[in-house]
């Protein structure tokens, strides 16, 4: 317990001045202009992360989003709750009610996530042609998708907007944003809530370390600079339009509170 608790206490700080938030988008884009030069360059050694079947892309990346909701879940619940309650004063129904209003949050980026797959999908299907080694006596078939493709043991060619550098980029930056509501919460040093919410919170820092150094991964390994480009300005565009412009509205889920803007220093972790 005290482990997690130095640990907790450490993280926190490296979120203090908000560094980490204001950072983060230039990170990921600089990794993916410098990983595509080395990349282009020839210059990236052989290791393990280069085939798609490494353990941290099987069973972290390819359910990304997975990870990423089940762990905000309790963490947004939980945070919010002892805010409200604590800070703001509210009594248990109204405490519930902006427990919910935020956790929509999660049903935001689901449909992003959703949204933007199936229509990298589409996009991948629309542009893209089937080689196969088929025999110059048997009709050439026309391949209406990917999957029709890979059926027939063929390769499909098509524009393939990078689903991890939109996604990795995405998951990051939504996590970073709200576990910064850290930084106004105060909790009883020994209280179980205080374990709990530690536990969480570590849980998604170690998750972010994975999805950045996966976007690393992606950046200097796989995709085209245009593809990978293209989906980390869409990831970057997901998190824009909703922590710095929507969520500040007032029909919407709302920051992590207190929802005080990013130019106020009354909180540093503030918007």
């Amino acid at each position: 317990m005290e482990r997690l608790e130095r640990c907790g206490r450490w993280l926190r700080a490296g979120l203090a001045a908000g560094r980490v938030r204001r950072r983060l988008p230039w990170l990921l884009l600089a990794i993916v202009l410098l990983g595509s030069a080395l990349k282009d360059g020839d210059l990236v050694p052989e290791t393990p992360m280069r085939n798609k079947r490494n353990p941290l892309n099987v069973y972290f990346v390819k359910v990304a989003w997975a990870w990423t909701f089940w762990l905000l879940l309790p963490f947004i619940a939980v945070t919010t709750y002892q805010f409200a309650e604590s800070k703001f004063l509210y009594g248990p129904m109204k405490s519930i009610l902006t427990v919910l209003r935020r956790l929509s949050t999660l049903l935001v980026g689901t449909a992003i996530w959703y949204v933007c797959t199936r229509l990298f999908m589409y996009i991948e299907n629309l542009t893209g042609m089937c080689s196969t080694s088929s025999k110059l006596s048997e009709p050439r078939r026309l391949y209406a998708t990917k999957q029709e493709c890979h059926q027939d043991n063929g390769i499909w060619n098509g524009f393939d907007i990078s689903g991890h550098c939109f996604l990795l980029s995405y998951c990051a930056l939504m996590i970073v944003e709200e576990v910064a509501v850290l930084e106004g919460l105060s909790i009883e040093q020994n209280s179980k809530l205080r374990v709990v919410i530690n536990g969480l919170f570590v849980s998604l820092c170690f998750l972010t370390v994975i999805w950045v150094f996966m976007f690393l991964c992606t950046a200097v390994y796989f995709h085209d600079f245009s593809q990978k480009l293209l989906g980390v300005l869409i990831g970057l565009s997901a998190w824009y339009g909703t922590y710095r412009f929507w969520y500040l509205k007032p029909f919407s889920p709302g920051l992590p509170l207190p929802n005080i803007p990013l130019s106020s220093k009354k909180y540093s972790y503030s918007r």
